[in-house]
């Protein structure tokens, strides 16, 4: 089983695995250590991650990018209509949320986000399993802190129809911070202070900072405070925005109204900003622009920071805000870590540390600090992995209140509480006490619908509580809920159980309630013997559970069903064109290779007839490959492939019978002198013992002489002389 994390970005995704007692980050087909986060369409089939980057200029009405801007959201929301702008494929209403319009096989087809993203995710899984060579199941996902409830669960049903288990959908900058702390060996004990680091990640699309504290095998995120709009892709914008209007002037071409010379500009103005982040000044060179013009300009530092000054004028905005909201100054920040591709820019860091005024760190991997947190929370959760245990506390990012319709038998109840107030601990459990006569419903909704994404509606769910009846007139029955942000930051009212007031009978402690007595006083009594004292108090007793129906955001147990049978028949017909292909250059490089060797290695092999025959054969299948062959089955490339190789069999045999033969030659000369050289040692090692053994003759020879003459004689034996 694998422990994998998923850093899912705008512009491009990033997966790290647990492995080797630590975290690696995988490569995908092409060996890049990011994947970009597009799906694309085609005649025959989908091209995703980095084939439909390939094909993306060339099709853009069918390609879609920043998936994570459109999960989970509504086609009239504002936000999605500003979305339009970085995104080529149409976008269209699909049953109440944003999609795509794409002609995929030749068909016109509508996809929901939740779709596209799940179609992204199964590529994700698939890279993921041609790495590890094995099959990949539990991930853990990052999400923005800005996520919504509906969002949050847009992405699970997504994995879900991919095939994919989330263990956890972890918060960008607190994932980070989990990276950070996790292999930190200096971390302060749980009595010391704590050590507080400001998390800062510049993205392509969004700005986030957290502010974190930090003990011996725990984190607790203290605050955290966003721009949604603030990243990359803006300055990318501002770049594009300044071009467009130097080409207007200089070409008389408005790139504006030309899809592709749009895209090019888009390429070369992200370009041109990455040289920028370390030269003073950039070259913009884009063949065929558009109307067969090459534009090219230059660019400054200087004028790009005054391009995007608007936009860095709004850094210090979430610092400031995340500062007041965990109630900290700047001094009582330790360490300012920034991560993110656009922190790369130096006017923002200078902007960042300037607002801090002490240095920056840089200790993690801006690109893949999120993705490798991801993988160590999902090995913590994973029960087959074995990691360090470090408690992660994340925090509410909006606040949700609980609705009712108000008790005909209570006139003064309030219809309405915040239970989970914006920045409260997360993972979290809260139990609401209702008293009620018959069946009711609540819902939950977010309490302050102005600080949601766009026009994000601010209803989560509601939750029908079922078996609820009095047992008299005026008696109530009283309801206990049990309402609950789990770890993926999803509101759900998991259980409702009733209870009861009874009376019960409780031992009084020694001396509660009674006169202290006198110390010196002697005590007499047998305590043992002595009968205890209780009293009657009141408790609430649980007696049954109530069921509860809950409608929510999440898609249905039948349509994922459907949906994931959809994906999977995606992917089977992916598969077969993507095998048809292979089948297809198999047969090309048959007949370039076959060719070749008929000349060279199988020369000797053939006559002038039989080579005269096949390449009038391969001529014709060459001639057929680049005609009607071009587009045809698997099944008919595998038939043509056979019969070449049945017609070049003969001569390809009695080329591998004159190797085969010239290696059991070869191996047989080489035994022949093994065995040569064995009998050598073994003579050598004959003679050798016979000498050995000769010289062991002698010198016993010797010592028998030896001792003859050491020998006493009689006399000397008795001690006197004969």
């Amino acid at each position: 089983m694998s422990v994998v994390g998923v850093d899912f970005g705008t512009l491009k995704t990033v997966i790290a695995v647990a492995r080797n007692r630590g975290v690696d980050v995988i490569t995908n087909e092409v060996s890049n250590r990011s994947t970009p986060s597009m799906v694309g369409f085609g005649p025959k089939s989908r091209y995703l991650g980095e084939t439909a980057k390939t094909q993306e200029i060339t099709n853009l009405k069918n390609t879609v990018n920043s998936l994570k801007r459109l999960i989970g959201r509504s086609f009239n929301d504002p936000d999605i209509q500003t979305e339009q702008q970085y995104i080529t494929a149409p976008l269209v209403d699909v049953n109440g949320q944003v999609g795509a319009e794409v002609s995929y096989l030749g068909k016109v087809e509508r996809f929901s986000a939740t779709q596209l993203v799940a179609m992204y995710l199964s590529k994700i899984k698939q890279t993921a399993s041609n790495e590890l060579k094995l099959p990949v199941s539990d991930i853990c996902i990052s999400v923005p802190p800005w996520f919504t409830d509906i969002q949050r669960r847009a992405l699970l049903d997504a994995a879900e129809i991919a095939g994919l288990k989330v263990l956890r959908l972890i918060n960008d900058t607190t994932s980070a911070a989990l990276g950070w702390g996790i292999t930190k060996l200096d971390l302060p004990a749980p009595e010391e202070k704590p050590r507080r680091v400001c998390i800062v990640d510049l993205g392509h699309s969004y700005y986030t900072v957290s502010i974190v504290e930090f003990k011996k095998g725990e984190l607790a995120v203290k605050a955290t405070a966003w721009d949604r709009n603030f990243g990359g892709r803006d300055f990318d914008k501002a770049l594009v925005d300044h071009l467009a209007k130097e080409f207007k002037g200089k070409y008389k071409v408005d790139i504006h109204t030309h899809p592709r010379a749009m895209a090019r500009t888009t390429f070369a103005a992200e370009k041109t900003k990455k040289i920028l982040s370390a030269n003073q000044q950039a070259p913009v060179n884009i063949e065929s622009l558009m109307n067969d013009i090459d534009a090219s300009s230059m660019v400054t530092r200087q004028e790009f920071e005054a391009m995007i000054e608007p936009l860095l004028n709004r850094t210090h905005v979430p610092l400031e805000q995340a500062l007041a909201q965990a109630k900290l100054t700047k001094d009582d920040i330790d360490v300012v870590e920034v991560i993110g591709g656009g922190s790369r820019v130096p006017a923002i860091k200078e902007r960042i540390q300037a607002f801090f005024g002490k240095n920056l760190s840089y200790t993690m991997n801006a690109d893949e600090a999120v993705a490798r947190g991801a993988a160590f929370s999902c090995a913590i959760l994973s029960p087959v992995f074995r990691v360090r245990d470090f408690a992660v506390q994340d925090i509410v990012s909006y606040p949700i209140e609980f609705a009712w319709e108000k008790a005909p038998d209570i006139p003064d109840e309030d219809t309405s509480l915040t239970v989970f107030n914006s920045g409260n601990v997360m993972p979290s459990t809260k139990i609401l006490t209702f008293y009620r006569k018959q069946p009711f419903d609540l819902e939950a909704r977010y309490a302050k619908p102005e600080e949601l994404p766009g026009r994000t509606n601010p209803w989560i769910g509601r939750f029908s509580v079922k078996g609820v009846k009095a047992d008299g007139a005026d008696d109530f029955m009283i309801c206990k809920l049990k309402a609950r942000v789990n770890i993926h930051g999803i509101l759900n009212v998991e259980t409702g159980y009733y209870v009861e007031d009874q009376e019960v009978e409780e031992e009084v402690k020694e001396g509660e309630g009674e006169d202290k007595k006198d110390p010196d006083a002697m005590d007499t009594d047998n305590k043992d013997d002595a009968p205890k004292k209780t009293r009657k108090v009141k408790k609430q007793v649980r007696k049954g559970d109530l069921p509860i129906s809950s409608g929510t955001a999440s898609l249905d147990d039948a349509t994922k069903a459907t949906l994931s049978e959809k994906e999977n028949a995606m992917v089977m017909e992916d598969k077969l064109v993507a095998d048809t292909e292979e089948k297809k250059n198999e047969l090309e490089a048959y007949i370039y290779d076959l060719r070749a060797k008929l000349d060279d290695q199988y020369a000797e092999f053939a006559s002038e007839d039989e080579k005269a025959t096949i390449k009038e054969k391969l001529e014709a299948a060459e001639d057929w490959l680049y005609d009607e062959g071009e587009d045809t089955t698997k099944g008919v490339y595998t038939a043509k492939l056979d019969e070449i190789r049945a017609m070049a069999g003969p001569i390809v045999q009695r080329h591998f019978e004159k190797v085969e033969a010239d290696r059991q030659r070869v191996e047989a000369e080489l035994a022949a002198k093994r065995a040569a050289a064995e009998e050598a040692r073994k003579a050598a090692e004959a003679e050798k013992a016979a000498e050995a053994e000769k010289a062991g003759g002698n010198g016993a020879a010797d010592q028998e002489m030896k001792d003859a003459d050491a020998t006493p004689t009689e006399s000397d034996e008795a001690g006197v002389p004969k």
